[in-house]
């Protein structure tokens, strides 16, 4: 797998986990969920996103 497979597998399982979180353990879990989406928003403006730049430190190809 490629960099944008894996970063879209790991957005959407964050996703999924802070649904899960916030209706079974604590609202405040939803806060996570804004973040990831947050995230995903300013990346497809600036064309940066901090897990693409882990996921190529740790030797995924792109």
């Amino acid at each position: 797998m490629n960099v944008d497979r894996y970063l879209r597998m790991i957005a959407g399982a964050f996703v999924m986990a802070s649904v899960a979180l916030g209706h079974y353990v604590h609202p405040y879990f939803y806060l996570f969920t804004a973040f990831v989406g947050l995230n995903l928003f300013q990346s497809a403006f600036t064309n940066w996103c901090p897990m693409i730049t882990f996921l190529r430190k740790l030797g995924v190809r792109g």
